[in-house]
């Protein structure tokens, strides 16, 4: 690999283990590291907003994009689509820019066949009872919505031996120093 290019940081985790918050982390620590936008069809949350959180699609719209291969990975996940578009990827490498791309293990699967230089990162909660606190207390999902997460969490634990690294969100200043010290070492090779 040209060390001049940008590197893809693949982060994966359970609903609930804290991804979300450990990557904003990451983002104003690391200026120089961008997060990757994907595209879904699920609804948008309170505060969320296009294009920052995700490009939010029809399935219509997404199944289009699917057949103009403009994904470099897309899944289904509780009910929803979403998917990472190629062309930025492509294009933060190329400026050598690094990129964190938040997504689920049957995505990371496709990635990590697609772009082998991907690093792969899986962040676990402290333990299934804290997992189901942070979901409850999140608030966005109805009780059949959480457990649905909850059963897909222990499902998504099952392939962490997949990953190159895999880091415990049990304090998230420790998650957030152990995540950028994998992406300084890769940065720098």
């Amino acid at each position: 690999m040209n060390k001049n290019n940008g590197k893809l940081f693949i982060i994966s985790a359970p609903s609930g283990a804290g991804k979300s918050t450990v990557i904003r982390e990451i983002l104003k620590l690391r200026p120089n590291t961008v997060l990757s936008v994907s595209a879904t069809t699920r609804s948008p949350r309170v505060g969320e907003q296009e294009g920052r959180e995700y490009f939010f699609v029809s399935h219509e719209k997404f199944r289009e994009l699917i057949e103009k291969d403009e994904f470099l990975e897309y899944a289904e996940y509780v009910g929803n689509f979403y998917g990472t578009p190629r062309k930025k990827i492509i294009e933060n490498k190329e400026k050598g820019i690094d990129t964190l791309l938040e997504i689920e293990v049957q995505g990371a699967r496709q990635v990590m066949e697609a772009d082998p230089e991907a690093v792969s990162i899986f962040i676990l909660p402290p333990n299934m009872c804290e997992l189901e606190r942070r979901l409850h207390d999140r608030g966005t999902d109805s009780d059949c919505a959480q457990a649905a997460r909850l059963n897909m969490a222990r499902h998504e634990m099952n392939f962490v031996s997949e990953y190159d690294y895999a880091v415990v969100n049990a304090d998230i200043k420790k998650a957030v120093e152990d995540i950028i010290n994998i992406i300084d070492y890769y940065s720098k090779t």
